[in-house]
C-alpha cells in the first residue's frame, strides 16, 4: 500500500486525533492556559513519537515551550525539510457569539468548529500524518524532516526568533515548509509568495497632571482624548492613503506583470463583501481590492480608550488617553524604523500642552519568497496531484514573521503551503477547517516529499 492510499483509508484516524488536539485550550496569551499550552506540547511530542519520529523532544524557553522532532532516516544525500507550525491558538471570547463550544470540535457536514481547527493545528497536523504514512509503508519519508512548532506565535511568538539562532546548527535545512495560510477555495489551490510585516505600538498622551472637572477647565484646557483623536486622524487621509513622513520609502512598486497576475485571481467582490459583512470596500483607489490586501501597507486603530467609560455619567475632563495602532508592512520595510516613524510624527503634530509616548510592542519582517526555485516546483506539481489543478500564485495580507527570520538567520525559502479557506474564521467566533481540503492537504504534502529529491 502507497502512503498516499493509507492515508484515505485513515481519514477517520485523523479526525479522530484532530478533535482530541483541538479540545486542548493552549491559549497562548492567557495565563490561567499555561497549563493547557505545555499539555499541548506533550500531547504533540507524543504523536509525533507515534507518527514514527525517532526523536522529539519538548524544548523550553522563557516563555511556553518549542517542540522539536527529526528524522534523518533518508541520509545525508536527501533534501531536509524543516516544517514549521504553531499549536498555540487565540482565546475563544466572545464566547456568546460561538454556536458550539470553542473546545468541543463539532462536525457540520464537511467543517469542523473550533477554536485552532484551520490556525494552525489542524494545518499542522497534516505533516505529522502524511509523515505516519510513510512511516507506515515504505517505513521512512524520502527526505530528512524536521519539525519545529512552538506556542507563541498568537503572542508575537517572542522567544522563537532567539531559539532559533541559538539552534541554527540543530534548525539547519534546504528548504522550510509552512502550512498557516488559506487557499482561495475547495477546488482553488493557491501557494503563498508574499507575506506582510507588522508594528504594533500603543501611544499614550498626556495633558493636566491629573482628571479634571469639565465644567471647571473644559474649552480652556485640552482634552487629551480630544488631542489624540485629532492626532490619529492625521495619520492618513479620506483615501486611506497612509501620511506619515517616509513611511513609504522603502516600498517596492508593484510591476505591471505583477498586477496582470494579481488581477487574474478568482475573486468575486459581493461574495468577499458578504464574508467581510460590510456594504462596500474602502481604500486606496489606485489599487483593486486584492492589492489593497496583500500588496499594500496598511494602518489600522484597533483600540481607544480614556476617560470615564463605565455606564452613568461623569462629567470628567481626562489626563491621559491611549490608542493602539497596528501597521502591516510589505516586504522591504523595516519595522523598527516604522515604529520611529510614527513615534516621530505624533510627536511632531501634537499640540501644545499634550505629551506624546510610543511604546513598541511587537514587530515583524514581511518577506518574498522565489517562484521559481526547485522546492517551488515540487509544491506546484504537489498540488497539482493533492487537488488535481494547478495552483495560482498570490500574495498574502497576514503576517508569519518566521518567514523572514529563516531567510536571515538559516538561508532558507519558505514553502507556504496553505489548507485553510477564506471564510475559515481565524481570530474570530465560530472557526472552522473544511475537512477534505485537510484530506487533500494531506496528500499533496506526501507527494511533495516524494517529489522534492528529483527537482
Amino acid at each position: 500500500m502507497k502512503p498516499a492510499e493509507y492515508a484515505r483509508q485513515h481519514q477517520d484516524d485523523f479526525l479522530a486525533e484532530l478533535q482530541e488536539f483541538l479540545r486542548i485550550p493552549s491559549v497562548s496569551t492567557q495565563a490561567e492556559h499555561r497549563d493547557d499550552v505545555a499539555h499541548a506540547a506533550d500531547w504533540l511530542k507524543a504523536r509525533l513519537l507515534e507518527a514514527g519520529f525517532p526523536h522529539a523532544e519538548v524544548m523550553a524557553t522563557p516563555g511556553h515551550p518549542i517542540v522539536y522532532a527529526e528524522w534523518l532516516a533518508a541520509g545525508p544525500d536527501a533534501p531536509t525539510v524543516l516544517i514549521y507550525g504553531h499549536y498555540d491558538v487565540q482565546p475563544a471570547e466572545p464566547l456568546e457569539l460561538w454556536k458550539t463550544p470553542p473546545f468541543e470540535p463539532t462536525l457540520a457536514g464537511d467543517d469542523l468548529f473550533a477554536r485552532g481547527a484551520s490556525d494552525d493545528k489542524g494545518q499542522l497536523y497534516v505533516h505529522v500524518k502524511a509523515a505516519e504514512a510513510f512511516h507506515k509503508n515504505s517505513g521512512r519519508p524520502p527526505v530528512n524532516l524536521k519539525c519545529l512548532f512552538e506556542g507563541e506565535e498568537e503572542i508575537g511568538s517572542p522567544n522563537l526568533a532567539p531559539f532559533i539562532r541559538q539552534n541554527a546548527a540543530l534548525l539547519a535545512a534546504d528548504v522550510a515548509l509552512i502550512s498557516d495560510s488559506h487557499i482561495l477555495g475547495p477546488d482553488a489551490p493557491a501557494i503563498v509568495y508574499a507575506l506582510r510585516g507588522m508594528c504594533y505600538v500603543q501611544v499614550e498622551v498626556t495633558g493636566p497632571a491629573q482628571d479634571l472637572h469639565s465644567g471647571s477647565y473644559g474649552g480652556a484646557v485640552n482634552n487629551p482624548i480630544n488631542a489624540l483623536t485629532r492626532m490619529l486622524a492625521q495619520l492618513q487621509n479620506e483615501s486611506g492613503e497612509i501620511t506619515i513622513p517616509g513611511f513609504h520609502d522603502r516600498v517596492r512598486p508593484l510591476t505591471e506583470d505583477e498586477r496582470a497576475k494579481m488581477a487574474r485571481l478568482p475573486f468575486e467582490r459581493e461574495q468577499w463583501l458578504k464574508e467581510a459583512h460590510v456594504t462596500t470596500d474602502w481604500g486606496e483607489q489606485a489599487y483593486t481590492i486584492i492589492e489593497r490586501l496583500s500588496a499594500r501597507p496598511t494602518l489600522d486603530i484597533n483600540g481607544i480608550w480614556g476617560g470615564y467609560t463605565e455606564p452613568g455619567v461623569k462629567t470628567v475632563l481626562p489626563s491621559k488617553a491611549y490608542a493602539k495602532i497596528s501597521m502591516r508592512l510589505v516586504p522591504d520595510q523595516e519595522p523598527d524604523e516604522i515604529a520611529q516613524l510614527i513615534t516621530d510624527y505624533l510627536t511632531a503634530i501634537a499640540p501644545p500642552g499634550i505629551s506624546v509616548k510610543v511604546d513598541y510592542l511587537q514587530g515583524g519582517y514581511g518577506a518574498m519568497v522565489r517562484r521559481d526555485s526547485p522546492a517551488m516546483r515540487a509544491a506546484v506539481s504537489a498540488y497539482e496531484a493533492g487537488y488535481g489543478v494547478t495552483p495560482f500564485f498570490m500574495r498574502e495580507g497576514g503576517s508569519i514573521p518566521v518567514v523572514a527570520t529563516f531567510q536571515k538567520v538559516l538561508g532558507i525559502e519558505t514553502i507556504l503551503m496553505g489548507f485553510g479557506l477564506p471564510d475559515d474564521n481565524l481570530h474570530a467566533p465560530n472557526e472552522k477547517v473544511h475537512l477534505p481540503n485537510l484530506y487533500q492537504g494531506v496528500q499533496t504534502a506526501i507527494r511533495f516529499m516524494e517529489l522534492l529529491p528529483s527537482v
